[in-house]
């Protein structure tokens, strides 16, 4: 994960701002802690929830104390507040995918007895709510703040924060009310209904609840989702005309492209112009770009 704390990185980071700006476009920094989805590389004590690394986990570590609570929602509003005097047209807090923020939203991560833990999604809102008002605070009124949130964890790929649209509205709804203006909908595939009865997608529930605008993600223009490519699995250029047509009906706002650009970084610009037969078919190796 990159560094956004320092002096020496920030510096670092507002060349990369200003190239970016220079080149006509926009950026935003996504935001993060990875709590207790911790690296071989990570020594001492590890901040997490409960100090659990996924449901039915021993404890491995002690759980944050309200003194490091406080410590980490004040670092993420620093960060936030970095990120606006470097030049940044936005900042996106990253809440999903089982990293810190989202170890306080999972009841299997989050077994605390105070209030930022709770046996309702509402109730261990509580901490992402107290970060986005901090983060609020620290941008003023008129900064656009994201928020990315999944269901899904790395932990368990099938595991939901909100079983239900009633518990996506309890989970969603405070987070809105403490600053998010738009809210990041991670999917593995974009095109899966979230609750059955409909053909919403994650996205599409989260902004007909709280109508905020959203973005969808997962596999877009790709034959397979990304858990696959880790394991070696390519994946095939695919059609995004239904993408479109939901785009059309107003479910979402944005879209969010990921192994597609690694692969092809003129993929926007041939999905654009209809040169659907020159798109790259997107093979593992291309991760190594992060690297």
């Amino acid at each position: 994960m990159p560094r956004f704390h320092g002096e020496k990185e920030l510096a670092a980071w507002k060349v990369v701002v200003d190239e970016v700006h220079a080149a006509g476009g926009l950026i935003a920094p996504q935001l993060w802690h990875v709590g207790a989805a911790k690296g071989k590389d990570v020594l001492g004590k590890i901040d997490s929830p409960s100090g659990l690394s996924k449901k039915g986990g021993n404890p491995f570590t002690e759980p944050m104390t309200d003194a490091e609570v406080a410590d980490t929602i004040a670092a993420f509003a620093s960060a936030a507040a970095n990120a606006k005097h470097l030049g940044f047209d936005s900042i996106e807090l990253h809440a999903a995918h089982g990293y810190l923020i989202d170890q306080f939203f999972w009841e299997g991560t989050n077994v605390r007895g105070d209030g930022f833990g709770g046996p309702t999604i509402g109730e261990r809102s509580t901490f992402a709510a107290e970060i986005l008002k901090a983060v609020r605070a620290a941008v003023g009124p008129d900064y656009p703040v994201i928020i990315r949130l999944s269901q899904w964890k790395q932990q368990d790929y099938a595991v939901k924060n909100a079983e239900t649209p009633k518990e996506l509205e309890a989970w969603l709804q405070p987070l809105a009310d403490a600053g998010a203006d738009i809210f990041h909908c991670s999917q593995r595939r974009f095109w899966e209904p979230e609750f059955e009865g409909s053909d919403l997608n994650f996205a599409g529930w989260t902004k007909k609840l709280t109508g905020a605008p959203t973005i969808t993600v997962g596999s877009v223009g790709l034959s397979g989702e990304f858990i696959a490519a880790f394991g070696g699995e390519g994946s095939q250029p695919a059609s995004i005309d239904g993408l479109l047509e939901r785009l059309e009906r107003g479910e979402f706002d944005l879209v969010g492209v990921g192994r597609a650009l690694l692969q092809d970084p003129e993929w926007v610009l041939k999905i654009r112009d209809g040169r659907t037969d020159e798109l790259k078919a997107f093979e593992r190796e291309a991760m190594a770009t992060l690297y």
